[in-house]
């Protein structure tokens, strides 16, 4: 009787350094079973000065494509011979796709913020003045897909009134962009989102307590087992809060559409990462 041929699995991977860490695998490998395709999908440990000849490697051993991760995303942007208008935008890329020799450069962070709020959490961004906090790589990658969502308005916040300033005229052909310092931010707001790495530190960006209200929903793109400083001080304001749980399963789903044509639905994983975090 003849032996059972194995399918012949498509590679891919997330590259950065450190990378132990990563759920992607565990992400990317629901994906695949609930789609039905054949990949597997790996880490990828890239020494720091070594990040090209590693994709390159990966490319010769037939992969077809990689999330890349910290601190490694200028470096990809560099690397791509060609981008999408969002990876453009942004001035990183996080997803790289290989093909006919040649390799494409996005960004799935916005977009996948943007499709947490508006899917998961049910908030449509159409006709909300959302502020955004932080004029860093983070930020810069949600503008695109903010302003597409088409708020009636878009305001970004910084410690550095002029840095904030630099990056909304970066964008001024897309969409109007107000600028404050944080301590300057008056008004309420629909929509908060931090962009900041304060959470990193515990520390929450020096905001007024005015931009909440009981109507505002403060999202933070970093995720923990307990709730981040920033959404404990949204809360305590009364205001709705989400962390970056979504927003990490969502860029995910929109890489393994950018690589494999079909878009996974997302609800089990993140019940099942959330149940993982508790």
């Amino acid at each position: 009787m003849p032996a059972t041929l194995e399918p012949i699995l498509d590679r891919y991977g997330v590259i950065g350094n450190p990378i132990a860490h990563s759920k992607s695998p565990s992400i990317h490998a629901g994906f695949a079973a609930q789609t039905a395709q054949n990949l597997s999908y790996e880490r990828i440990l890239a020494p720091l000065d070594g990040f090209a000849a590693t994709v390159h490697y990966f490319i010769a051993a037939g992969g077809k494509g990689l999330n890349v991760t910290v601190p490694f995303k200028l470096e990809a942007h560099a690397l791509a011979d060609e981008l999408t208008e969002r990876a453009h935008m942004a001035g990183a890329v996080n997803t790289l796709k290989f093909s006919d020799g040649r390799i494409l450069g996005d960004n799935t962070d916005g977009i996948g913020l943007v499709t947490d709020i508006q899917i998961n959490a049910g908030i449509s961004l159409k006709g909300k003045h959302v502020l955004l906090l932080g004029a860093g790589g983070a930020a810069r990658g949600a503008i695109l897909p903010l302003l597409r969502a088409q708020p009636a308005s878009l305001t970004l916040a910084n410690r550095s009134e002029d840095k904030a300033q630099a990056l909304a005229q970066e964008f001024s052909a897309i969409g109007h962009i107000e600028v404050a310092q944080f301590t300057a931010l008056h008004g309420v707001f629909d929509v908060v989102i931090n962009a900041t790495s304060a959470s990193l530190g515990n520390e929450v960006p020096p905001v007024p307590a005015e931009i909440f209200s009981v109507n505002t929903l403060a999202y933070d793109m970093m995720y923990a087992n307990e709730p981040t400083v920033f959404l404990q001080f949204a809360r305590a304001q009364g205001a709705a809060t989400r962390d970056g749980l979504g927003m990490l399963i969502e860029q995910a789903a929109e890489a393994f559409f950018v690589w494999r044509g079909v878009r996974p639905y997302t609800a089990k994983t993140f019940s099942d990462l959330r149940a993982a975090t508790q």
